[in-house]
């Protein structure tokens, strides 16, 4: 099975050689039926109560994880909240070792080069 690239995010366009999941269900439904390479991440979903942190909460519970796991919301307290969450859960082995966990925030609206 070839693997793929995941994009959560409900506002910011879709990068090159992604697919695009607009929300947190949409995501686990692809955690569970793909094979994961980078899973890049939004906090900013939906609502306050369908956000990026509770995604994060429901992969370390279910071991849903991807080679790379990137945070990329431009929401610097809850972004930089789910990235220690994340690596506080890897530390604590809940999730393994070899798995890459990245901050790195993007604008929210991002400029595609014509």
């Amino acid at each position: 099975m070839s693997k793929i690239n995941v994009f959560l995010d409900d506002v910011r366009p879709c990068p090159d050689n992604y697919i695009l999941a607009s929300d947190i269900e949409q995501c686990i439904k692809l955690l569970k039926e793909k094979d994961i390479q980078h899973l890049s991440l939004d906090h900013d979903l939906e609502n306050k109560y369908r956000n990026g942190y509770m995604l994060v909460e429901y992969l370390v519970k279910h071991k849903l994880f991807a080679e790379t796991i990137t945070v990329h919301s431009a929401n610097a307290g809850a972004g930089k909240r789910m990235f220690l969450f994340l690596k506080d859960a890897q530390e604590d082995f809940l999730i393994p070792k070899e798995v890459k966990i990245l901050y790195n925030p993007l604008p929210i609206r991002l400029n595609k080069a014509n």
